[in-house]
């Protein structure tokens, strides 16, 4: 990891708004839920000091936290950061807003592809670490945290580092028993938990605005790359994926338009003109 340098926090904090006037808007039927502002800075800091000089995929993506990692990297706002991020996400929205500001600002280590963590994952052992925020598994024990957590651990070929961010509340049984659970999980599958960042992060969340997560980082125990077939995640663990009863429906969010996420859509407002003319 590289050490940590004194970050200008004005022109990081900038920086992160663009990414955010950049990001579609989150879809709370599959728990996208948007981490605030002042954590994406700190999060995109520590990340691309733990990853620096990796390749990274990223395992869904909705926070945004890899546009702002390469931003700021680009930006001259970090020093250090990962050679390569990619992006695998269902939602063509947000892979469309990660190639669109890619583009845009020329960020050439940054890329996405749509993929569904259901199916079998694309880009087997061709990365280094791997990073996901994923649902978190509140009506299914961490089942739904299991799934994003394999696809990573598949891309990174099972030999190098993640880090899951995950629920992480004092006052609530569910997440510890979710942590519980993703941890045996990781050491089934050869990895042990270097660290855990306790109650680290803030969301926009009207249910539940004073829930926290943590950032969860694993760590393989052998160092020998395994590249092996992947496969689909069984059904048995997708009845309760994205809460009660909701199991997945859907294979790809769509972009129905081009749409400029840095201002509003025509379908947001109407012109009342002076005059009634």
């Amino acid at each position: 990891m590289a050490d940590a340098q004194d970050v200008d926090l004005r022109a990081a904090i900038n920086a992160i708004s663009d990414v955010i006037q950049n990001r579609p808007r989150p879809l709370r039927e599959f728990d996208q839920i948007y981490m605030k502002a002042g954590d994406m800075v700190m999060q995109s800091e520590l990340i691309a000091r733990w990853a620096d000089g990796k390749r990274m995929a990223f395992i869904g993506d909705g926070d945004a936290i890899s546009i702002s990692i390469a931003f700021l990297q680009e930006r001259g706002i970090l020093k250090y950061g990962p050679t390569k991020i990619t992006v695998f996400d269902f939602d063509e929205r947000i892979c469309n807003a990660v190639r669109r500001f890619a583009d845009k600002e020329r960020l050439h280590n940054l890329d996405a592809e749509l993929y569904n963590c259901l199916e079998p994952f694309p880009q087997v052992g061709r990365f280094d670490f791997f990073y996901t925020n994923p649902p978190w598994g509140a009506s299914n024990r961490g089942e739904s945290v299991k799934v994003f957590v394999g696809r990573g651990m598949e891309a990174v070929g099972f030999a190098g580092e993640g880090v899951v961010v995950i629920a992480d509340d004092e006052e609530l049984a569910w997440p510890k028993l979710v942590l519980g659970e993703v941890q045996k999980y990781a050491l089934a599958n050869g990895f042990f938990v270097q660290k855990m960042m306790s109650q680290l992060h803030e969301y926009h969340l009207d249910d539940a605005p004073d829930l926290k997560s943590c950032n969860l980082m694993f760590k393989a125990i052998s160092p020998e790359r395994i590249v092996r077939d992947s496969v689909a995640t069984p059904k048995d663990v997708l009845e309760h994926f994205y809460g009660r009863d909701s199991a997945p429906k859907v294979r790809y969010v769509r972009e129905k338009k081009r749409v400029d996420y840095g201002k509003a859509n025509e379908d947001e407002y109407l012109f009342e003109k002076i005059g009634g003319t």
